[in-house]
């Protein structure tokens, strides 16, 4: 199988569109970790099996989040790739080659004919139907002028983001509400204290805001431990506002879902956070100023 890998780039490392200066950083782990998550074990393999493949890797890059400009396209299979199974085996086979323990979570039509599009370790691939090419890329669509999905990745991710509870979410209602989003956060964050501080605007335009925890350091860091305080106290909104304003978490324990959260926000693909989803599975981006993430979800909607 050839590889071929595309750059990643993350949506909100970088300065907001619209010359808004990005959040500080104020500390010597923040500048090292602004922005990133831990990788996931299918991901260190898959890069090791890259390295080993091609003799050269792409680290992934930081660009400045352009604001969502079109819907993504979600391709059905009619449209793009039909349903074969025939290919879809011989993709998995393809992968069992490289690492018996390369086990693809999601396997479907890609949204344009000869690949498979293939979710492992949270991460999206294409691999020709023959099991020859792999590829790492975002896939545009010149004619639609968007990034292009298919239909079938979308209901996956809108499928596993639906197993969390709303009970298990920390919710920003909005009076009169026309969209939900899904949002992966951290407390220490910059660009997802940013977010929050755009609640009231976000809410006065008729948008809910659902956060679940993804605490950037991982299992086992401060951090974790910080984000089950604030999942496990009695207002768990003030705690998670008191957090993201800088001020100490008072510690906490319960039976918390931070643990099942993190794990899923590695399943769907979250490298970053905030990590924004709306309610059909698309992600819209990272942080997105509110008049343009109105925009974007009143395309979704038409």
């Amino acid at each position: 199988m050839r590889v071929l890998m595309g750059e990643r780039f993350h949506d909100s490392l970088a300065a907001p569109a619209g010359g808004a200066k990005a959040p500080a950083v104020t500390s010597p782990r923040e500048r090292l970790c602004e922005n990133r998550a831990p990788f996931t074990v299918e991901l260190q393999m898959l890069r090791v099996l890259t390295v080993a493949l091609c003799g050269a890797l792409s680290l992934t890059a930081c660009a400045q989040p352009a604001p969502p400009a079109a819907k993504p396209v979600a391709q059905p299979a009619s449209s793009a790739a039909p349903a074969n199974a025939n290919a879809d085996q011989t993709v998995r086979s393809a992968l069992a080659g490289l690492d018996p323990k390369f086990k693809p979570d999601y396997i479907g039509a890609a949204p344009f004919p000869g690949f498979r599009e293939v979710l492992v370790g949270g991460q999206v691939l294409y691999v020709s139907d023959d099991g020859r090419y792999l590829m790492q890329s975002q896939p545009y669509d010149i004619q639609n002028r968007a990034p292009a999905s298919s239909a079938g990745l979308l209901a996956y991710r809108k499928q596993l983001l639906d197993k969390v509870p709303r009970g298990d979410r920390i919710v920003f209602a909005a009076a009169n509400p026309k969209h939900t989003l899904t949002v992966f956060t951290d407390i220490e964050c910059g660009y997802c204290r940013k977010l929050h501080q755009d609640l009231p605007e976000l809410n006065r335009m008729g948008i809910t805001v659902e956060y679940v925890a993804f605490p950037r350091m991982g299992p086992g860091s401060k951090d974790f431990t910080d984000m089950i305080s604030v999942w496990c106290a009695s207002d768990r909104r003030k705690a998670l506002t008191s957090a993201k304003q800088g001020q100490p978490v008072a510690p906490k324990n319960c039976t918390s879902p931070v643990a099942m959260q993190y794990n899923l926000g590695q399943q769907v693909g979250v490298s970053g956070t905030p990590a924004v989803f709306a309610a059909d599975g698309t992600q819209l981006g990272g942080y997105v100023p509110p008049a343009q993430l109105l925009k974007a979800l009143e395309r979704q909607a038409n």
